[in-house]
């Protein structure tokens, strides 16, 4: 059984009895409305013992996918191209038991740096039988008026053709300049309840021993 219920240590990451949630934050604000949505699902999250991790993408100059389909031959859980963090991204993702994807609305979609990890995410989970499936999977989305559902259907893509289960709607929240998104009520209730959805159905698929069986062999 996984350690449940109190705020985690910090350094519970690396211990193979707790449950895990990763965050990757696209926006290149490290502290703007993006990374205050993701913090809210958190708080719902470590108030329940889950050890959580948010990794800084936005702003990282990641490359773009070529479709080179060199990891369907290399099949060894790695993007060819490893002179950007998206390897490291791609192992604490198949590592964690769960995955937020967070991205501001750039012109009506996630942030370049979001697309390329996920194109590339996505491509080498395929070419190694799904590292992420029945992982759960949220998103949060920061927007200052149009955009948001195109940008919400875009991460929710890479999350179900992952196979991963997303225990409702993720959240969206209104704001432009760096913590406007807080005086959006609704949108910060939304991120509460987006937490409280995925402690829950962690905890119960831990119960059940239920979680993938890829996890812990990357």
């Amino acid at each position: 059984m996984r350690a449940m219920r109190g705020a985690p240590e910090k350094n519970l990451w690396n211990d193979d009895t707790v449950i895990k949630v990763l965050a990757l934050n696209g926006s290149p604000r490290k502290d703007g409305n993006t990374s205050i949505l993701i913090r809210q699902i958190f708080q719902e999250l470590e108030r329940e013992g889950i050890a959580t991790e948010l990794v800084q993408v936005g702003g990282k100059h990641i490359r773009g996918c070529t479709a080179c389909m060199k990891c369907f031959e290399n099949k060894n859980k790695k993007c060819v191209f490893d002179d950007d963090i998206v390897n490291e991204c791609i192992g604490k993702m198949a590592d964690a038991d769960g995955i937020i994807l967070g991205s501001p609305v750039y012109f009506t979609d996630v942030t370049s740096d979001m697309k390329a990890l996920i194109d590339r995410a996505g491509y080498v989970s395929m070419a190694n039988g799904g590292l992420f499936q029945r992982k759960i999977g949220s998103a949060a989305i920061a927007v200052r008026r149009a955009g948001a559902v195109h940008t919400l259907d875009t991460l929710l893509h890479f999350l179900l053709i992952g196979g991963m289960i997303v225990p409702g709607l993720p959240p969206i929240g209104i704001g432009r300049e760096k913590g406007e998104v807080v005086k959006d009520e609704e949108g910060m209730k939304w991120a509460e309840n987006t937490g409280k959805n995925m402690a829950w159905l962690l905890s119960r698929l831990d119960t059940a021993n239920a979680f993938p069986v890829q996890k812990k062999k990357h």
